[in-house]
């Protein structure tokens, strides 16, 4: 995939505009070297020696955008005519029989299809939820794996699980769920497989259950406990509708945030999906115990929601970062165009001061620090090389002046390049090594199997 190596470097020369630290001009390029950005250039500065210079003077640069939330597995049931025009506990009831169908190959196809689309959006790091294992799935994790490796792009495999089924009580089928032992054996599997603690790491994982209403409290502190051993982060679906606040109220007498206490996951180790129906005491105390929050602007909307509280939860201390959520409740793998959803209904939340570098903040920095690290979102000496750059050639952009600005509000949604770990993996808006022709006639073959069943 065209990496610099340890010897010859890339210098990325004179951008038209790059997003930086507050203060840092880089504006004469950046300089990558062994998957590390070795140096930034003011204006009117180069490296010296034997580089490989790349003309970045049409190209917005930004660093690599993190997606903090989503479910590969649902790029097979996008628009679905069963789901469509619900809320989430209606769409989740239309869906799980559908999802009780997943097969390896299946998601296999779906995972590969949602890491590419993401990575065209300027993606290079992705975290996905995935927590249905039907009978057969228990390599789930092994293949996301595979295929985030085969691309080249930084994934957080979420270990997920549900063992609370409507017979119980929950939501989900029987099908779909499994036995507490089982999960966390499994937990225990895929850490030691796959968990790289390590900076400049191509894989982690996160342990998380999918939500209140589909697991069980002995769960939730069992996981929690195997995660604080093994040093790694928890994640979940949290307080997203007002029908899940009733659901922990009715069965827990409690609210979500009492109950995520209670079971021992109040800890900077934990980032939430959502977040969206928290009280302003709520908000104070997810900050003071630096519990991030993934949120998820499309699929909020989408779903009716509601509107997530940024400014508050950053001003509290909490990480807010971003994620597309799954393609079913967003129906697209879009993160770039997700950067635009957050600022505009931000704007509609609160007022026009909320700008176009808050949305991108959390889209970068803000995501990194829900995931734990300290070694993406930014761009600069000693970060990870991961980038992604952004041309205004489309008609979209003609007229605009500010750059940065522009990508947002005129609507950037696909990179022209995406550099991960200072390897190429998009070039001229083609990813490298996929052939999308046939990617997406398989995936289109089967998602009609899947939903004929």
């Amino acid at each position: 995939m065209g990496e610099t190596g340890k010897g010859r470097a890339i210098f990325l020369r004179q951008p038209l505009a790059i997003l930086m630290p507050d203060g840092v001009d880089a504006r004469g390029g950046l300089l990558v070297r062994g998957g590390l950005i070795e140096q930034v250039f003011a204006p009117g500065e180069a490296p010296a020696g034997d580089v490989e210079t790349v003309d970045a003077s049409r190209h917005v640069v930004l660093p690599g955008l993190i997606n903090t939330h989503h479910h590969f597995y649902q790029t097979l049931t996008r628009a679905h005519p069963a789901a469509i025009n619900r809320e989430l506990f209606d769409w989740l009831t239309a869906l799980y029989p559908l999802w009780a169908r997943l097969t390896p190959d299946h998601l296999r196809i779906a995972t590969r299809l949602a890491l590419t689309e993401l990575m065209l959006s300027g993606v290079t790091c992705a975290s996905d939820h995935h927590y249905v294992f039907p009978e057969g799935l228990d390599a789930a994790m092994d293949i996301q794996a595979e295929e985030a490796a085969a691309l080249g792009i930084r994934i957080v495999l979420n270990r997920g699980s549900m063992n609370l089924s409507v017979r119980d009580g929950g939501l989900p089928p029987d099908s779909v769920v499994q036995d507490a032992d089982t999960i966390l054996a499994d937990c225990e599997r895929v850490i030691a497989r796959h968990h790289d603690a390590r900076p400049g790491a191509m894989t982690q994982v996160a342990l998380a259950p999918c939500s209140p209403f589909s697991v069980t409290r002995e769960l939730m502190v069992g996981t929690a406990e195997l995660a604080a051993r093994c040093g790694c982060a928890l994640h979940t679906h949290l307080a997203e509708t007002f029908d899940e606040n009733a659901f922990c109220e009715a069965r827990y007498r409690c609210r979500p945030l009492d109950y995520l206490e209670q079971t021992g996951w109040l800890t900077d180790r934990t980032w939430l999906a959502h977040g969206v129906h928290f009280d302003d005491h709520e908000l104070v105390r997810l900050g003071a115990a630096g519990v991030g929050v993934c949120h998820c602007p499309t699929s909020n909307m989408v779903l009716a929601s509601g509107q997530c509280r940024t400014r508050e939860l950053e001003a509290a201390g909490a990480p807010v970062g971003l994620g597309v959520d799954g393609s079913a409740s967003n129906d697209s793998s879009n993160l770039m165009e997700g950067v635009r959803h957050a600022l505009m209904i931000g704007r509609l939340t609160y007022d026009a001061s909320l700008t176009h570098l808050d949305a991108l903040r959390w889209a970068t920095e803000g995501s990194a620090r829900c995931l734990g690290r300290g070694d993406i979102g930014a761009i600069a000496e000693g970060r990870q090389a991961d980038l992604a750059l952004f041309t205004l050639d489309e008609l979209r952009f003609s007229g605009a002046h500010d750059p940065l600005a522009a990508l947002v509000l005129c609507g950037a949604h696909r990179a022209d390049r995406v550099m991960i770990a200072g390897r190429w993996t998009v070039l001229d808006g083609q990813p490298v090594g996929v052939d999308m022709q046939a990617l997406r006639a398989a995936h289109g073959r089967a998602a009609l199997d899947f939903a004929s069943g």
